[in-house]
C-alpha cells in the first residue's frame, strides 16, 4: 500500500480503520490469534517506523490532550479507559469508518458505536487526542495488541495519537520481561524483531503548549537545549547513562536535592530542587511522567512541579493500585480520570456477602 495518490491514502486509510475496528470490536482473549495476519504486523510496525523517523524526536503537542503512563500489555483496560475517556475519532468519523467496515464484513452485522466522546459529564466535543509515554509491552498479557493498535491508531490519525519511547521499548528489556516470549510463542522471532526496529526510533519527549514536558523517565541534567535531540542519530539503543536513558529510566527522590547514580543502574534519581531548575531553565509549569507504579494513579512531586502518572490498574494482577489518565484541556487546566482496580470492587462485593451470610446464621 503505497500512499503516494490519493486513491491509494484512501486504501491505507480503510485498512487501519479495519485493523481498529477489529481491535474494538471483534478481539478477544479466545480469538486474538485470528485478529491479524503476519504481513499485516509486518506492514504496521514498518510505516510506524517510517512515521516515527520522520519526525524529531521531541514532539509539540497542543492541548486538549489526554496523557497516558504506563500500559504493559493490559490491552483490555487499555481499552475500557478510552471508552471512558473517548477515543481519537469522532461520532461522525466513528459512523463512517463503521458504516464501511460492517458493509465490507456482513451487511445485517449490527455494532455499537464506540464511546467517543467518553462518557463523563464534562466532555471535549470531537476526537481526543492523546499523548502516551511509554511502556507498552511486558509483563500483562496482550502486549501485541496495544503496540498495533496504538500504532494504528498513530498511522491513521498522527496528529491526534502521540506515542513516546519508554525503558521496556529496548531490546535487553523487553526481552527478559515478557515481550520477546509472547511474540515468539504467538507468532515468532521475526515479529519480535520488526517490533524493535519501529521502537529504536521512536521519540523520547514531547512538549505541551511549550509549558508542559512529558517523558517516560525523567528529566536530565545534560539535557540543556532540545537541539542535543536532534543531534541524536536513529536508530537509537538505550544505554545506562546519559540524556536517553535519563529521559527513559530516571526517577524522582526525595531524598536528594539534584542528581545522584539511580540504584536502577540506568539513568539517574533527581531531587526537587533539580526539579525546579530544570522547570525555570526551560519555563515549563509542569514536568509529567511515568514509570512507577503509584498507589493513587497519579503522585506529585516538588511542590507540584511534577507528576507521575501510571495507567495500568490492578497492575501485574498483584499491586491493587488506582490507574489515572492526565486531561489537559484548551484552558491548560488539568485533570485526572481515575480507574479503580476490579478487584477491589470484587473485594468489597465479597465482604458484602460474607456480612450477608453471617447475618443469615
Amino acid at each position: 500500500m503505497n500512499p503516494g495518490t490519493a486513491e491509494d491514502q484512501k486504501k491505507l486509510h480503510l485498512w487501519l480503520e479495519s485493523i481498529i475496528f477489529r481491535f474494538f470490536h471483534v478481539w478477544s482473549p479466545v480469538n486474538c490469534q485470528d485478529m491479524l495476519k503476519r504481513y499485516e504486523i509486518f506492514e504496521l510496525c514498518l510505516r510506524a517506523r517510517e512515521l516515527f523517523w520522520s519526525k524529531p524526536l521531541y514532539r509539540e503537542v497542543e492541548v486538549p490532550v489526554t496523557i497516558v503512563g504506563d500500559i504493559h500489555g493490559q490491552f483490555e483496560d487499555l481499552k475500557m479507559m478510552m471508552d471512558m475517556n473517548g477515543w481519537p475519532f469522532s461520532e461522525d468519523e466513528a459512523k463512517e469508518m463503521y458504516r464501511n467496515m460492517v458493509t465490507k464484513n456482513r451487511k445485517d452485522m449490527k455494532v455499537q458505536l464506540p464511546a467517543t466522546l467518553g462518557s463523563g459529564t464534562d466532555r471535549q466535543k470531537g476526537p481526543k487526542n492523546y499523548l502516551f509515554l511509554g511502556d507498552y509491552v511486558d509483563r500483562g498479557p496482550h502486549s501485541i495488541e496495544v503496540v498495533l493498535m496504538l500504532f494504528a491508531m498513530h498511522l491513521r490519525w498522527p496528529d491526534r495519537v502521540t506515542l513516546l519511547r519508554g525503558n521496556h521499548e529496548s531490546r535487553p528489556v523487553n526481552r527478559q520481561y515478557g515481550f520477546f516470549g509472547e511474540c515468539s510463542r504467538r507468532y515468532s522471532e521475526r515479529v519480535y524483531e520488526v517490533f524493535q526496529l519501529a521502537f529504536n526510533v521512536m521519540p523520547l519527549t514531547a512538549i505541551v503548549n511549550k509549558r508542559i514536558m512529558c517523558m517516560h523517565g525523567g528529566i536530565s541534567e545534560e539535557l540543556y537545549d532540545m537541539k542535543q535531540l536532534d543531534a541524536l542519530k536513529r536508530p537509537l539503543d538505550t544505554p545506562d547513562i546519559g540524556i536517553i536513558a535519563d529521559l527513559t529510566w530516571a526517577d524522582p527522590e526525595t531524598e536528594i536535592e539534584m542528581y545522584k547514580e539511580s540504584p536502577r543502574g540506568a539513568g539517574k534519581i533527581f531531587g526537587a530542587k533539580a526539579v525546579d531548575e530544570f522547570c525555570k531553565h526551560f519555563s515549563l509549569d509542569l514536568i509529567v511522567r511515568a514509570h512507577q507504579v503509584v498507589q493513587d494513579g497519579y503522585e506529585f512531586f516538588a511542590d507540584k512541579k511534577l507528576v507521575t502518572i501510571f495507567s495500568a490498574p490492578f497492575y501485574c494482577g498483584q499491586t491493587n493500585n488506582i490507574a489515572s489518565m492526565l486531561n489537559i484541556d484548551s484552558d491548560m487546566v488539568a485533570s485526572f480520570m481515575l480507574v479503580k482496580p476490579v478487584t477491589e470492587i470484587k473485594e468489597n462485593l465479597n465482604v458484602g456477602e460474607k456480612a450477608e451470610e453471617e447475618n443469615q446464621q
